[in-house]
């Protein structure tokens, strides 16, 4: 795809279609993570031990190497110049880290926790959400927070899934910037300083329960 020749006309637009883009991206991670590192570290599954070896296995593949199979699949399914292709793409990219960071938070929590729940009259999925996840509040805070600092800040699938100005986020608004013959630095300077300011505001609000997310996911279990 060539780079635009003309600088992004409505940085507002940009800036909308990203938090929203990015919060739902975010979301989708963390609910599609929580349960299945929940899964893997207390239940007993058969395969976990491979499941979780493809999980890290897909860590190796970066996004740029999926950019055009993820073009190709979405092609076909009309899910090109559109969020919820961009979505998709992105929370394909997030969830085996998710898991992979999640698993070990689950794991540390007693087993005997959720067994009471179960006895006290809870279902496995009650006893999931009203007993075990909130004791996972610190590592399923860092995994949103991580989702939506690494969407915000996403180029590859951005650049290669949408090409409708309606469904342009702020990286590749940063990118209309710069063309064939142009480039507006001054611009792209004040642009950035802008698109910097949502991610450190989150960050900085989130930092607590993110460094105590990453000790608590970063143990072997």
């Amino acid at each position: 795809m060539s780079a635009p020749t003309s600088r992004p006309a409505n940085w507002t637009e940009r800036f909308l279609v990203s938090r929203w883009a990015r919060s739902i991206r975010m979301l989708l991670t963390v609910l599609l993570s929580a349960p299945a590192a929940y899964a893997l570290a207390c239940l007993p599954l058969r395969g976990k031990q491979v499941l979780m070896m493809l999980s890290l296995s897909s860590l190796m593949f970066p996004a740029i190497m999926l950019a055009t199979p993820l073009f190709v699949i979405f092609s076909r399914l009309h899910l090109t110049d559109n969020l919820a292709g961009l979505v998709l793409a992105d929370t394909t990219l997030a969830l085996p880290y998710a898991i992979v960071l999640l698993r070990p938070v689950f794991a540390a929590i007693p087993v005997e926790i959720g067994e009471a729940a179960l006895i006290d009259g809870c279902n496995r999925l009650s006893a999931f959400r009203r007993v075990v996840l909130p004791l996972a509040t610190p590592g399923v805070s860092t995994v949103a927070v991580i989702a939506f600092l690494w969407g915000w800040g996403d180029l590859v699938f951005a650049l290669t899934l949408t090409g409708e100005e309606s469904t342009r986020v702020v990286t590749t608004g940063l990118w209309g910037f710069f063309g064939a013959n142009t480039s507006d630095w001054n611009g792209a300077m004040a642009f950035s300083t802008l698109a910097m300011i949502p991610p450190l505001v989150v960050f900085l609000f989130s930092q607590h329960k993110v460094t105590t997310g990453s000790v608590a996911g970063g143990v072997k279990a």
